[in-house]
């Protein structure tokens, strides 16, 4: 017994021996890489002390350090930066759904500001601003240099005031200006219609009311239809929605699945990591579902597409998302500001991080550009001289139909000339309703 005891002491003796021969060195290195940090730090102190001395106007020293401490964030990736008191206070505002501005959601990418979505109905989107346009200037002031922050804050401005934006797009040769005037931005998260027997639910946002509205709008189309048999699906149109609260791209996305990982984030850390799941309930009642996006589908968008489309509960359509992957925690800090920090990446549920490549649709419908309005209606080749057996004089009439099936089939043939209208209105819209009618003609699987 006493030799177990004092060969196990010995053990441990060694490993003690073995333990402070590791950990001089490393001590060593900490101890030189926080001499480092704390030269660093000496050096900012004396920039500072030189700049409130000797810069050739006088500035405020709460200023300066602002800016140290966001250009600091900035740094780091495009979505990280340092929130003022005044900011941090819009920002809750904005996540409540009303806040004063043009409706437009921009980043930044290589020093250039660019617009990730308008807004539907926001003066942006009125003006016909689009995902992927580059804002050169503001009223005539060149962007580049500015941070994005600094951007933004150029484009704010009293409701009422006109702001003259430049842009620059893909496809057109040279930049132009467009006028918009500011505006209070009220945002309605969720719209909601009825397109033939198919629900059309328009997000455009994810704040506070998102999940309440889509709830209550959903409940309110399908009662219209009549319950829940008359509705051929759903579509979910996602398309430049900015994205918005990880915590309402959760709930939409669980308001669908029965079951299963919805998403999941890794930060820096293991125990940063967290996985959410979907509890039991679907709203759509096991109803088809197609989920809309473009390249003006970002973050919270791109977590409910990838959800449904990784449990095959719904069929993507449309064109590639925006491509951002990365989840940031609002900080509050001392003074009333706040920080914004990139903590973690997010991952669908099959594991794959979506950052840079976005959400890559089932199928895959560019939406056609508009043509310019010339203000000259051209009559449609196939329009002229359209004329059907009914037409010919003396014709017979058709008396193998009752009146009720005549009447089904006058509804069936304006059903049919009412898509018509909507390809040409909204093509991708229109393809999803196709692709749920042919769903649901082929009825459930046994």
């Amino acid at each position: 017994m006493k030799k177990f005891v004092m060969a196990a002491m010995g053990g441990t003796l060694a490993g003690a021996i073995a333990t402070t021969q590791i950990a001089g060195p490393l001590l060593a290195q900490e101890s030189s890489a926080n001499a480092g940090v704390y030269e660093q730090l000496d050096l900012f102190g004396d920039i500072f002390e030189r700049i409130r001395s000797q810069y050739v106007e006088e500035v405020e020293p709460g200023e300066l350090i602002e800016a140290a401490i966001d250009g600091m964030l900035t740094s780091l990736d495009p979505h990280s930066s340092y929130l003022s008191p005044d900011d941090a206070a819009q920002m809750q505002v904005q996540t409540r759904g009303e806040f004063g501005g043009l409706g437009i959601e921009v980043t930044q990418e290589e020093g250039f500001i660019k617009v990730v979505s308008p807004i539907d109905s926001t003066p942006a989107a009125e003006a016909g601003i689009e995902a992927g346009d580059f804002i050169t200037h503001v009223d005539g002031e060149s962007m580049l240099g500015f941070t994005l922050d600094e951007a933004v804050e150029r484009m704010r401005g009293p409701v009422g005031s006109e702001i003259i934006i430049t842009v620059v797009r893909e496809g057109e040769t040279e930049p132009f200006d467009v006028p918009i005037v500011r505006d209070t931005i009220e945002l309605q998260a969720v719209r909601a219609r009825t397109q033939g027997e198919t629900v059309v639910l328009r997000i455009t946002t994810f704040n506070d009311k998102t999940t309440p509205n889509l709830i209550s709008k959903l409940e309110e189309e399908v009662e219209n239809l009549g319950g829940m048999d008359n509705v051929d699906g759903f579509v979910l149109d996602l398309r430049n929605n900015p994205g918005g609260l990880l915590t309402q791209a959760i709930r939409v996305s669980d308001a669908f699945l029965e079951k299963g990982e919805i998403v999941s984030t890794r930060g820096r850390a293991p125990e940063d990591g967290d996985r959410f799941n979907a509890t039991p309930g679907d709203l759509a009642m096991g109803k088809p579902i197609v989920v809309l996006i473009n390249g003006g589908s970002a973050s919270a968008s791109e977590i409910v597409a990838g959800a449904l489309q990784d449990h095959r509960r719904a069929i993507v359509v449309g064109t590639k998302s925006f491509g951002k992957g990365s989840v940031q925690t609002v900080m509050p800090l001392r003074g009333e500001g706040a920080m914004r920090l990139t903590t973690a990446r997010y991952y669908t549920p099959s594991g794959r991080s979506i950052q840079s490549l976005g959400v890559s649709p089932n199928i895959v419908v560019e939406q056609p550009r508009r043509a310019p309005n010339t203000g000259e209606e051209d009559e449609p080749a196939s329009a002229v001289g359209q004329r059907s057996e009914a037409d010919l004089r003396g014709s017979l009439n058709n008396d193998s139909l009752s009146e009720d099936e005549i009447r089904q089939i006058e509804e069936d043939r304006a059903k049919a000339e009412a898509a018509a209208a909507l390809r040409e209105e909204d093509y991708q819209l229109a393809y999803a309703i196709d692709i749920l009618k042919g769903l649901n003609a082929l009825g459930p699987e046994d």
